[in-house]
C-alpha cells in the first residue's frame, strides 16, 4: 500500500525523535514516502498532489489544522470513491478529529492502532462540512468563537503554548471586551424555507460531538452531531455573564444534554443554510482562523470522506 506522511514538524506534543520512531514504524507496512510542511497551506499541496498521483493513503502526523489541510487537498476536486484514505497520528495540543474517530491521544498508541486498522482494511466514509468553498472536519464558527480563536493565534505567534487556559484567558478576554453582556448580535442565520433568525452574537457549527475539547473534558454545544448526519448549529441571541456560564456547564455535564433556553438556537441535520454578518466577523473552521467575513455559506456533505480507524 502507497502511504504518504504529512509531518507538521510543529506539532506540539511530538518531538523530533517520537516522530522518527513513528515514521519508522510506518513504513515497516507501507511503502512509505514522508514530507514535511514548512509554511501554512503546505499540507494542502502535498495531499492533492497525492491524490493526483494515486496514493492509497495520506496520514497526517500533526493537530487539526494539518488534518484540515490534508482534507481539503484530497477533496480539491470534490468526493470521489478513487480518492486516497486519510489517517491521523495526533499531534497537537487538542486532536479534536483523531478523538472523535476514537483515536486514542496519545500518538504512539495513535500509531498502533492505525497499523491494526491498516491491516484489517478498517475504514469510515464521513460526511464533512464546508463553510463557503472551504471544507470542514468537526466544527466550523462565526462571530464570538472564531474572535477567541484569532485571540489564541495572535499569542500563539508571540511565543505562548496552547493550554487550555490560553483558550480559556481569550475568552474572558473577548467577552470581557464588551462590558460582559451582548444583548444583541450582529448575525442573521438564514434556513432555506425558513424565517430568518436575527440578532445572533455567535454561531458554532458542527459536524461531529464533541465540539471541542477543555483539555481532557468534551465540551457538547450540539449533542446529537454526527459524521452520519448533516450539519448541526448552536447559536445565542443574547450573551451575559450568568446565563452564558449555565451554557458553558450544561456544555461540560458529562451526561451531553444540550444547552437550551429562550435565548438559545439550535439547528440538528440540517443539509444547508446561511450566516450573514452586518459587518465582517472572524469565522473559524477547525479551530484556523480564516479571517472576517460578511457573509458564509455552509453545507453539509454525506459520506465525503474516506477515513482509516
Amino acid at each position: 500500500m502507497r502511504a504518504l506522511l504529512v509531518v507538521n514538524p510543529k506539532a506540539t506534543t511530538t518531538s523530533e525523535r517520537t516522530r522518527d520512531v513513528l515514521t519508522r514504524a510506518l513504513a515497516s507496512d507501507l511503502k512509505l514516502d514522508v514530507a514535511t510542511t514548512t509554511h501554512r497551506g503546505h499540507a494542502v499541496e502535498l495531499a492533492r498532489a497525492a491524490a493526483m498521483e494515486n496514493v492509497d493513503v495520506v496520514i497526517a502526523l500533526g493537530g487539526d489544522g494539518t488534518v484540515n489541510e490534508v482534507a481539503n487537498g484530497i477533496l480539491a476536486d470534490g468526493p470521489s470513491p478513487d480518492l486516497p484514505a486519510v489517517a491521523v497520528v495526533p499531534g497537537g495540543s487538542t486532536n479534536v478529529f483523531a478523538r472523535s474517530l476514537g483515536m486514542p491521544n496519545d500518538p504512539v498508541e495513535a500509531t498502533g492502532v492505525l497499523l491494526d486498522a491498516l491491516r484489517g482494511g478498517r475504514e469510515r466514509r464521513i460526511g464533512l462540512g464546508m463553510a463557503d468553498h472551504r471544507w470542514f472536519l468537526f466544527c466550523a464558527g462565526f462571530g464570538f468563537d472564531a474572535d477567541v480563536i484569532a485571540r489564541v493565534e495572535d499569542r500563539r505567534a508571540q511565543g505562548h503554548k496552547s493550554t487550555p487556559g490560553l483558550y480559556v484567558r481569550s475568552a474572558l478576554h473577548r467577552f470581557y471586551r464588551s462590558g460582559g453582556t451582548r444583548r444583541s448580535g450582529a448575525l442573521t442565520l438564514e434556513v432555506p424555507g425558513q424565517e430568518p433568525v436575527e440578532g445572533l452574537c455567535l454561531g458554532i457549527v458542527q459536524n461531529t460531538n464533541p465540539w471541542t475539547y477543555l483539555g481532557s473534558r468534551p465540551v457538547h454545544a450540539c449533542p446529537d452531531a454526527s459524521f452520519d448526519t448533516a450539519l448541526d448549529l448552536f447559536g445565542l441571541t443574547k450573551m451575559s455573564t450568568l446565563p452564558t456560564l449555565r451554557h458553558l456547564s450544561r456544555m461540560l455535564d458529562p451526561s451531553g444534554k444540550a444547552p437550551n433556553g429562550r435565548h438559545v438556537v439550535s439547528l440538528h441535520d440540517c443539509a444547508a443554510f446561511t450566516l450573514t454578518a452586518d459587518e465582517p466577523v472572524s469565522l473559524q473552521v477547525d479551530g484556523d482562523h480564516l479571517g472576517e467575513h460578511l457573509t458564509v455559506a455552509f453545507r453539509g456533505v454525506p459520506r465525503a470522506l474516506r477515513v482509516i480507524v
